[in-house]
């Protein structure tokens, strides 16, 4: 970006004599250089009246947004959203993270922020323009990689909990680490984090499972107590059970490797989601016996069942994202099944079926999920997955099988045999969809109108005369 605002801005507070510093992630991605789009100006004064006066300055029909409340205003500039608020002091009450807000200085504005990486501030002023004010070392945080509060950790996460997810949150995506005392105060506070609401604390583990590597930010979670308050059905997936020789393997260390094998291949958050969760219902299904040692059988049925509860526990959507990742979990164990055992076309048909447009997404779950250790288990797995894609594309090319709807409707059938609408309606068109899935006949009309013939005989239904 070009000066062009940053000029704007000094030189209509120049001319109201305030004072004004350009603060937070636009200063902290600056020094990063990584391209940021979110401006956030401090004004010792009324930020409100800054912003509405440097909108005019631009375009004297700039919609400014305000917000009294807060004491901000914003508007957006080309590709930017520029906000705009008065210097101030914070203080907190103990079951809110809302605070009591009172005009301050600068070094107020720094010392209220999260994190020393996000204290930092450039002055907009004519005498200083450009210089950096880092009171607190944020720079020096940077060079070493760490995450750190400005002022006692404890006093910064007890006045706002949700910081302690953040401070995760932004060591997964910097690759930073959390300072030793910092992190103690996260393990001292976490029982705070229960006055957040949820649908903050799943905005911040987006951010988390959308970072380069998340299962960084998940063992921190998991370090710091946050796990099981947080998301208690992936905290139960910890640990390993053994009886004898027989152990299963720490299905929350997997769960999270499974996340950042598919990490690689798609920034697509729900599919990202499904890599997460895809094991969710082993917890529920695990059983043992001498013959097969720990079994989880069903668990991708159970855990389909579960993650219409876990959404709605954590606030998201419970819409197409909700359904996309419980057909994935339900799903995962279908395309390792086949790879195991003999790849038939009944099988992929039928996987191709069920999967829809979701095929290619399952697949890269299915790929992500192989986490052996065992190199030859792994080529072969491999091997059979090639040979697995290949037959759902030669049988969707053949039988074009993908989202397909029976060539017979159910109202056919009814004006066809004089039936009313009910079970005998469905039997016939399921056995109808069965036969081509199964290759007895193809996916074409009349092949199909004369096998419900055939099915109506066997049912002892005949033509409506």
């Amino acid at each position: 970006m070009n000066n062009s605002i940053f000029d704007i801005v000094a030189d209509v507070a120049a001319k109201d004599g305030v004072q004004v510093f350009v603060i937070g992630g636009y200063v902290r991605d600056l020094h990063l250089g990584r391209p940021s789009k979110d401006i956030d100006i401090v004004a010792v004064g009324s930020g409100i009246e800054l912003a509405r006066k440097v909108a005019a300055r631009i375009d004297k029909n700039m919609p400014v947004s305000v917000f009294k409340n807060f004491g901000t205003a914003m508007f957006r500039y080309g590709d930017y959203d520029i906000e705009f608020v008065g210097a101030r002091r914070e203080s907190y009450s103990r079951d809110s993270r809302k605070p009591v807000v009172e005009n301050g200085s600068l070094h107020d504005d720094q010392q209220r922020r999260d994190f020393t990486i996000n204290a930092m501030a450039i002055s907009l002023n004519r005498e200083t323009f450009g210089t950096l004010i880092d009171p607190f070392n944020g720079l020096k945080d940077m060079e070493q990689l760490t995450i750190r509060t400005p002022l006692n950790p404890d006093v910064t996460f007890s006045d706002d909990p949700l910081r302690m997810m953040r401070a995760i949150r932004f060591a997964a995506q910097l690759g930073y680490t959390i300072a030793d005392d910092t992190f103690e105060a996260i393990v001292r506070n976490r029982e705070r984090i229960h006055i957040i609401s949820k649908e903050r604390i799943a905005d911040e583990l987006h951010k988390i499972i959308m970072s380069p590597r998340p299962s960084f930010g998940f063992l921190a979670l998991d370090k710091s107590g946050l796990l099981e308050l947080v998301f208690p059905e992936l905290a139960a997936m910890k640990e390993v059970e053994k009886r004898g020789n027989h152990a299963h393997k720490d299905n929350f260390l997997h769960s999270i490797k499974v996340l950042d094998n598919i990490c690689t291949h798609t920034n697509n958050l729900w599919l990202r989601w499904a890599a997460l969760v895809h094991d969710i219902g082993k917890p529920a299904t695990k059983r043992y016996n001498s013959e097969e040692g720990w079994t989880f059988h069903g668990h991708e049925f159970v855990g389909s069942k579960m993650i219409p509860r876990l959404f709605r526990n954590m606030k998201m959507p419970l819409t197409d994202p909700m359904k996309y990742v419980q057909k994935l979990v339900l799903l995962h164990l279908r395309p390792i099944v086949l790879a195991e055992n003999e790849v038939t076309d009944s099988a992929v048909r039928r996987l191709l079926f069920e999967a829809g447009d979701d095929i290619d997404d399952l697949m890269l779950l299915c790929d992500a999920d192989i986490t052996s250790k065992n190199a030859d288990k792994i080529v072969r797995y491999k091997q059979n997955y090639e040979l697995v894609r290949r037959k759902l594309v030669e049988i969707e090319e053949k039988d074009a099988i993908r989202n397909f709807q029976p060539p017979i409707s159910g109202i056919e059938i009814i004006e066809t045999f004089g039936i009313p609408p009910g079970r005998d309606v469905g039997t016939i068109k399921n056995a109808i969809k069965d036969a081509i899935l199964d290759g007895v006949i193809p996916n074409e009309y009349e092949a199909a109108r004369e096998f419900m013939f055939k099915k109506a005989a066997e049912m002892r239904l005949t033509m409506k005369s």
